[in-house]
């Protein structure tokens, strides 16, 4: 979703993608599509840019173990976030999750938690962090558990203490990703799943 509202924003001149595999669907002609191997950082080729928005993640089904996990979800991305940083990209744009917390007792919210207060010390001039609750879109796997929490917490959703969990669509966050990453004033900014859905496009 972040790669198809780059590749529509006439504001947007180049897109670089850092993929594990070559993306099934096609890309627009500004787009250039890197197959890296993200244990290996020269891989990356030069990351001369803007900005750098960071959604990789996996699951631990998928992964097969914490480990596994915790290399996609925390290790790929912040190597990348030090490589983007020694280029010299301004902005980091990161999708977080709710609750990242580096002290949470849940394994998922502790990475993340760590991925933001990590990337956070390299010092961007500018951090955007979202924290969406339960993204819906379209999954090239099946996930019933997440799809149990999503229609769960959507008859829930309008109850005060439940409401943060409201589901939310992947292109809103991207759209909030994009728009963030847009606003110049220096520093970081941590928006929490409900102030994301201001972003919605029209």
């Amino acid at each position: 979703e972040i790669v198809d509202l780059l590749e529509k924003d006439a504001g947007v001149e180049r897109v670089v993608l850092l993929v594990r595999r070559k993306p099934e669907r096609s890309t627009a002609s500004k787009t250039e599509v890197r197959v890296v191997d993200f244990r290996s950082p020269s891989s990356f080729g030069e990351l001369e840019a803007d900005a750098l928005f960071s959604a990789l993640g996996t699951t631990l089904k998928v992964a097969g173990s914490q480990a596994a996990q915790y290399e996609v979800d925390y290790t790929f991305q912040y190597e990348v976030a030090k490589a983007a940083k020694a280029g010299g990209v301004a902005t980091y744009s990161l999708c977080s999750s709710l609750s990242a917390d580096p002290k949470a007792f849940s394994f998922y919210p502790r990475i993340k938690g760590e991925l933001e207060r990590d990337t956070l010390a390299l010092g961007f001039e500018r951090t955007r962090i979202v924290r969406p609750s339960f993204l819906v879109g379209d999954r090239p796997e099946s996930r019933p558990g997440e799809a149990l929490g999503i229609a769960i917490a959507e008859k829930l959703g309008g109850l005060p203490v439940i409401g943060k969990y409201r589901p939310i669509r992947v292109n809103v966050v991207a759209a909030a990703m994009i728009k963030l990453a847009k606003d110049e004033a220096p520093g970081s900014k941590i928006l929490e799943s409900h102030e994301l859905f201001d972003f919605a496009p029209a």
